[in-house]
């Protein structure tokens, strides 16, 4: 089991990707430390690859904007020790002093992720015994600087990362895992069902709707790795990969807006929900489906699946069938007395609903991953 999900992981290289940034960080904090003790013949050689450390990031933008707040935090810090160490001196109360203007410092708003470094330089700079020569003062700034730099220097030269393809693989799991839950239903209801089983699927679409945060963050972390990165071609909300642009090119379409997506993935999934529930309620109703409908809505419900979870499959337009579907069941003699009309029109809504997402979302190549095979090629 975890030899077959480290082996899927890697063919979808997020591994890989978080290995490059492991190995930047290491570079980066190891570069500073060298510059620092044969260079600048620092006495405190650790706080440049400490800070070089804290500012790689997972975006150029993300490592511009921590290193600046990085910084400030750490000149704070540095300037806070050189007072007290200056004009109180080094003893308990001071450091302990020191320490809690730091952390009172820590909660300025435009600081807040990253000024706990004003205490922990403080730390730093009291702890070493360095607190009390301007000197020195100049040379923590600048080693502060130093830290900085180089992280950025490294996080923008060296395969700055652009997270198109994280972002792209997040929506398409969405989507599969989608279609996947429309299947299980077909086949099941194809026969027959009751109570337990359509409350798993009920659950299946909360566990969905929870993954959704996830889908987000994965968006907003492709966003900005378009920010500040000269290895990006295209602009943001546009996310696209090389079959995503041969697709378009074949069918003349318009780039993907990954936040759009991102919106209509959760109405997708409310939709899911709330057809998942409209099952489960029908189980509690007197009386069967009837048959033709039953056949009709469940091969409906399968191809719609098969849609959502390969953009590739063949299928005969959705939303057509429904609409048709409707059309007959209301003609007159469609149905038998007694069946229940707002159950089959909830079924038949609500699908019409999700066959819309599918056109927006499911079939849009730029949204799928481009890694994953195509079962029907």
């Amino acid at each position: 089991m975890f030899t077959s999900r480290l082996a899927d992981r890697w063919r979808s290289r997020d591994l890989l990707t978080d290995l490059v940034q492991v190995l930047k960080s290491v570079l980066a904090a190891t570069l500073a430390w060298w510059i620092s003790v044969w260079v600048l013949h620092s006495e405190l050689p650790f706080l440049a690859p400490w800070i070089a450390l804290l500012t790689v990031q997972v975006t150029v933008y993300r490592s511009v904007r921590s290193g600046v707040q990085i910084w400030v935090a750490s000149a704070l810090g540095v300037g806070v020790a050189y007072l007290v160490g200056t004009f109180l001196g080094v003893n308990l109360w001071t450091f302990a002093l020191a320490v809690f203007v730091g952390l009172l410092g820590a909660r300025i708003p435009r600081l807040r992720t990253e000024g706990v470094a004003i205490a922990t330089t403080a730390i730093f700079v009291l702890g070493s015994g360095f607190g009390t020569q301007e000197a020195l003062l100049n040379n923590r700034l600048l080693e502060a600087a130093l830290g900085v730099a180089v992280a950025l220097a490294v996080n923008l030269l060296i395969a700055p990362p652009l997270r198109k393809r994280q972002a792209a693989r997040h929506v398409d799991g969405v989507n599969r895992r989608m279609g996947e839950i429309l299947i299980e239903m077909a086949d099941e209801l194809e026969s027959s069902w009751d109570t337990d089983r359509a409350e798993v699927w009920v659950q299946e679409t909360e566990a969905l709707s929870r993954r959704l945060s996830s889908v987000g963050q994965a968006v907003q972390v492709a966003r900005e790795s378009a920010r500040l990165n000269p290895r990006d071609s295209t602009h943001w909300p546009h996310l696209t990969s090389e079959r995503a642009q041969q697709s378009r090119q074949v069918a003349n379409a318009g780039p993907v807006d990954y936040e759009e997506i991102f919106a209509r993935l959760g109405e997708g999934i409310a939709t899911l929900r709330n057809l998942a529930l409209t099952v489960r309620e029908s189980t509690h109703a007197e009386g069967r489906w009837d048959e033709y409908f039953r056949d009709q809505w469940v091969g409906i419900l399968r191809d719609a699946g098969r849609s959502i979870h390969d953009p590739h499959a063949e299928v005969e337009p959705v939303q057509d069938r429904l609409d048709g579907l409707a059309g007959r069941m209301s003609q007159s003699g469609g149905l038998p007395p007694g069946v229940d009309w707002p159950v089959y029109g909830a079924l038949i809504t609500e699908l019409h609903r999700i066959a819309a997402i599918v056109d927006d979302v499911a079939s849009a190549q730029g949204a799928r991953d481009p890694s994953q095979p195509n079962p029907q090629a």
